[in-house]
């Protein structure tokens, strides 16, 4: 089954202080996308000639107050898969529980046994939506 690494994802709490720090390390920004309406922004950044390999800064605008003392610097690790609902049937199958199940055919969110969030994406276009997974609530947090 086809599988690609993605991207991990931090929180951070001040976006510029962030965004310099990982330049001194010397990661370059690759990507930017903001979200009005989900009043985010998110800051992909990556080692030059590793642009396929970046780590993924979410800035919260309205704040994230529990940061740094909660825990919730690190978000997910990402994968896209070759067909979502064959790879959230065969971890469902093994066991695993599907958090966020795909309903729109492009993402999921599992956890590792060690609770790591790990993202799934549709690799290309999203899957028509289908049945079981368009109707399952959310299961726990992801």
């Amino acid at each position: 089954m086809k599988i690609r690494y993605l991207h991990t994802m931090v929180r951070v709490k001040d976006l510029d202080a962030a965004i310099a720090f990982y330049e001194l390390l010397g990661l370059k920004e690759t990507r930017r996308s903001e979200s009005e309406a989900g009043r985010f922004t998110l800051v992909f950044m990556a080692p030059e000639g590793q642009e396929d390999c970046p780590v993924e800064l979410t800035y919260n605008w309205d704040g994230d107050e529990g940061l740094p003392s909660d825990s919730r610097h690190f978000g997910h690790l990402a994968y896209s898969v070759g067909n979502i609902y064959e790879m959230c049937e065969r971890l469902q199958q093994a066991g695993v529980t599907i958090n966020r199940p795909p309903r729109d055919g492009r993402m999921a969110f599992v956890r590792s046994p060690d609770n790591v969030s790990i993202e799934l994406l549709q690799d290309g276009d999203a899957l028509e939506p289908a049945e079981p997974w368009k109707s399952m609530e959310n299961t726990g947090h992801w």
